[in-house]
């Protein structure tokens, strides 16, 4: 069984923040209850497409943990997989509430990154990405682009 990443999403903003190892134990259990296997999720290419965002949970849940937690990000259209909604009784996980403008920030610091090296890099196709996940991300969080989006244009015109 595979999980899209907008799957993976719904499933994370079912309890509001996860950890790597809580989402995979959450998929192994939607496989278990459909006889099936479950395919390791792809966290990192949902992170890369901003479908997941990864934040320190001491500082912005209302939860602790000892890894990093993942949030459904700005791009995502979360939806849950069937059976998922039976996952909150199954999961010993507390639902925690991720503050928005803290994420934000975290996102908005990894975003500022991506932007200067798709540009340095010349990476027209990346470029492109981001100009649309700026957007995205200024809709869902607090944050301003304008001037990195003004950069990825210059960038992308070359």
């Amino acid at each position: 069984m595979k999980l899209t990443h907008d799957e993976l999403a719904g499933i994370v903003d079912l309890f509001g923040a996860l950890s790597r190892s809580e989402l995979a134990t959450a998929g192994d259990e939607l496989a278990f209850k459909r006889g099936a296997k479950f395919d390791s999720p792809d966290v990192d290419a949902a992170l890369a497409a901003y479908r997941l965002v990864a934040f320190d949970p001491d500082t912005i849940a209302d939860r602790t943990a000892d890894e990093r937690l993942l949030a459904a990000g700005p791009t995502a259209f979360p939806a849950l997989p069937d059976g998922a909604e039976d996952l909150p009784h199954i999961l010993d996980v507390d639902a925690c509430t991720p503050d928005r403008a803290a994420l934000g920030a975290v996102v908005e610091e990894r975003f500022r990154a991506d932007a200067a090296r798709a540009v340095a890099e010349d990476d027209h196709e990346r470029i492109a990405r981001l100009l649309d996940v700026s957007y995205d991300l200024e809709t869902w969080a607090p944050i301003a682009l304008d001037g990195v989006r003004d950069r990825l244009d210059a960038a992308a015109g070359d």
